[in-house]
């Protein structure tokens, strides 16, 4: 991940009050420090998923009280302030992504706890191994997503955030794929039911995780261009932007 940050200049202009600043920075550093921590949780998880590590599901389990921990601690520091300083304009903008995004790692830290309980439901059976290896292709995009989203949050980059979000197309078509092929094995062996659908749970899981990775980045082009680009297509995003 880029270091925190490229271009601090972009976090307050300044303000009178250098403390005001020193928050707004600290902030953002500790939502970096929840996103690695995420990524951690999911690389982790993926990693017990298919060496049916139990081990590690285990850990990844018992580690979901540190994202919702930092989480808690980060979206009280943005309720202060809120209160305190009364930010407008690009502050406010910056303290209300902060607060959704903080949100959404710790849902995509949930979801690397629903992975690593399948891991140890899995962990008595045994896939096909091309199961796992399309899991494992979907697994290493979704990640990735997350890391360039991350990425993109500390240097609030709107390119790379756009990119990312061009992304989710790929892991929603490896996520389809999935799904169509474990109907079909279900459909072809009815004692290849519990294990296809605990496939299924994953890959949902590991598309959730794009899901929240593309939200992520719309919460850093809301904070840097003040455009709210929730519900609206990729392509009308990129004319709105290059019109604005």
């Amino acid at each position: 991940m880029s270091s925190v940050f490229d271009n601090e200049s972009d976090v307050g202009h300044h303000h009178i009050s250098k403390q005001y600043d020193h928050e707004l920075l600290a902030i953002r550093h500790r939502v970096l420090r929840l996103g690695g921590l995420v990524e951690a949780q999911v690389e982790s998880a993926v990693i017990a998923l298919h060496e049916s590590d139990v081990e590690l599901a285990e850990r990844v389990i018992m580690d979901d009280y540190k994202v919702n921990t930092l989480e808690v601690a980060i979206d009280e520091e943005c309720t202060k302030i809120l209160a305190l300083r009364q930010p407008a304009a690009r502050d406010l903008r910056l303290v209300v992504a902060v607060i959704k995004t903080i949100t959404d790692l710790e849902r995509i830290g949930d979801e690397a706890k629903r992975i690593a309980r399948i891991a140890i439901d899995l962990a008595d059976h045994y896939p096909k191994k091309n199961q796992l290896t399309d899991l494992q292709q979907l697994a290493q995009h979704s990640r990735l997503m997350l890391r360039e989203a991350l990425d993109a949050f500390a240097r609030m980059d709107v390119d790379e955030s756009l990119r990312v979000v061009h992304e989710d197309q790929q892991v929603d078509r490896e996520y389809e794929s999935i799904m169509r092929q474990q109907i079909t094995y279900m459909m072809e062996d009815p004692r290849s039911i519990p294990v296809s659908l605990n496939i299924m749970w994953s890959a949902r899981a590991l598309e959730r995780i794009g899901d929240r990775a593309c939200n992520i980045c719309e919460y850093v082009i809301y904070s840097a261009m003040g455009k709210n680009i929730r519900h609206i297509s990729i392509d009308q995003v990129e004319r709105d932007l290059k019109s604005g």
